[in-house]
């Protein structure tokens, strides 16, 4: 969440414009209606006339200032931004008391006027209000994603994609990082849309890349001036600090490619009949098809894509962080599956149940540095009272996944990368339920997402061995662990050494055709 250091050409310093924002602020604040209640917000840092607790919030790494906040307020506390509640929860029972056991309240989400109305991503399921649309997509998606039966028939799919990744990074091993994107981009653009990527740059690949960015720069509440005052959007466009028109614009089109350009290859597929079977393809095969459904299907496999792209990207990259730093975990992982798959073939998704310690690997993958450390905000459809405290109506809430994976009271040495602790007859508690969201809006992929990660881990492990970079000076270069804001945050880039673990990989590894 990033208060403070918005872009340059969307939100200016000048001091002109910070005193019409407040004053047009002011107005909308007497304007706004809201039943009070006799019960006070959660507790917080005292904020400030006007602006609230605008400047307490960092710019960075959030999720980490809210952690020493809870330790002061509570595992449920507020701040305000101008005159909007933020509502932030720390704690497992706060968020199975409120999001799952009262989930038809705390379904909806934030009204982002920047990134969600003018730009267009409210109608990805990301941000998609709770109704009969968000319903019909997770319909559409369980029906193709939404069991661990379902995905079985994408298992050849991704055996296939991942293996086409260890040739590209034997190859060019300095290119781990690009190639785990590719590979992902490679999967999700075949299951959505049939479409196979090229050999080299892939220009969709490159368009999702860009899109999602752009929709992590504007996701977090207040990360523009318009979304806690949306009178700005009336500002003309000549007006100093209004930049974030023209950058509007621009993201729109950007996400307007990201959605009709798959879409279309797939109808012209489909009327030449040339289509691959695909989640779109499929859906478009049904009879009677009105506005509506068409509108919905684009819409949903725009969400597919964008979504579970991005997410396994900064899984994986955190993987081959956690290697390199904790080379024992890498050897025991490697023996396991020396052990159960051998050296003579590639492990399959059908050996999954026979490797624990990488399902181990996987869920302490989630633990240590999660993919949304502070998810993506939910918002109080009504107004709402909790252990004293009153939850107002349009509240935006936000889960610090971040904060609850590291609780020492569950998770000792919450720092340190330990796979072990979910094993034995008093394994600590399975991060899952926690990192992929939470009620209604829990992630609809989570299938999907263990399949992908799970067979290009052990693959990787299965045949190369990662550790920490050395420069042409035989310098050993320690790698920094930090990660980016926005609702899917990605490790620092970072270098490391992939090298094939044995002659019998690298005949393995050469048999692959790309």
């Amino acid at each position: 969440m990033n208060f403070l250091s918005q872009p340059a050409d969307a939100i200016s310093s000048n001091r002109a414009v910070c005193l019409a924002a407040i004053a047009i602020g002011c107005i909308t604040i007497t304007r706004l209606t809201r039943q009070k209640s006799q019960l006070p917000l959660p507790p917080g840092p005292k904020a400030l006339p006007i602006i609230g607790n605008l400047l307490d919030v960092p710019p960075t790494n959030a999720w980490k200032t809210f952690s020493e906040w809870s330790v002061k307020w509570g595992d449920l506390m507020s701040i305000k931004i101008l005159d909007q509640p933020i509502i932030i929860v720390s704690s497992v029972k706060v968020v199975e008391d409120l999001l799952e056991k009262r989930s038809l309240k705390y379904s909806n989400r934030p009204v982002l006027t920047f990134i969600g109305e003018i730009v267009g991503w409210s109608n990805a399921i990301a941000l998609l209000q709770y109704g009969h649309r968000f319903r019909e997509f997770r319909k559409y998606m369980n029906r193709l994603i939404g069991t661990k039966a379902a995905m079985e028939k994408f298992d050849s799919l991704m055996e296939h994609e991942t293996a086409k990744f260890l040739a590209r990074v034997m190859a060019d091993p300095n290119s781990f990082s690009q190639q785990i994107r590719k590979t992902a981009g490679a999967f999700i653009l075949m299951l959505a849309y049939g479409y196979p990527v090229r050999p080299e740059r892939d220009p969709l690949v490159d368009l999702v890349e860009t899109a999602v960015h752009q929709f992590g720069q504007g996701t977090d509440p207040g990360a523009f001036l318009i979304d806690v005052i949306p009178a700005l959007q009336y500002v003309p466009a000549w007006f100093p600090g209004a930049g974030w028109k023209r950058m509007g614009e621009r993201f729109k089109q950007t996400l307007a490619n990201m959605t009709d350009v798959p879409y279309r290859f797939v109808q012209e597929q489909m009327a030449a009949g040339t289509a691959i079977p695909s989640y779109t393809s499929e859906l478009l095969s049904r009879k009677d098809l009105d506005a509506e459904a068409e509108w919905n299907i684009k819409w949903s496999a725009a969400s597919l894509y964008a979504g579970g792209g991005d997410t396994t990207v900064s899984f994986l990259r955190t993987f081959f962080l956690a290697m390199q730093l904790y080379p024992e975990v890498q050897r025991k992982a490697q023996e396991e599956l020396d052990r159960v798959v051998g050296q003579d073939r590639l492990p399959r998704i059908a050996d999954r149940p026979n490797l624990p310690y990488i399902e181990a690997v996987i869920k302490e993958l989630l633990r240590w540095n999660p993919v949304a450390p502070l998810g993506v905000p939910h918002a109080s459809a009504e107004d709402d009272m909790y252990e004293g405290y009153f939850i107002p109506k349009g509240a935006t809430v936000i889960v610090n996944i971040w904060h609850i994976l590291h609780d020492s009271s569950v998770y000792p040495d919450p720092m340190e990368f330990i796979p072990e602790r979910y094993l034995g007859e008093n394994p600590q508690k399975d991060p899952t339920p926690i990192a992929f969201g939470f009620g209604r809006r829990a992630c609809p992929g989570i299938n999907m997402a263990h399949s992908s990660v799970f067979i290009e881990i052990t693959m990787t492990l299965s045949t190369f061995n990662i550790s920490k970079y050395v420069d042409e000076s035989g310098n050993v270069i320690e790698p920094e662990i930090h990660y980016s804001d926005g609702a899917v945050s990605h490790p620092k880039p970072f270098k490391c050494d992939i090298k094939p673990r044995s002659e019998k990989a690298i005949a393995v590894i050469s048999a692959i055709e790309l």
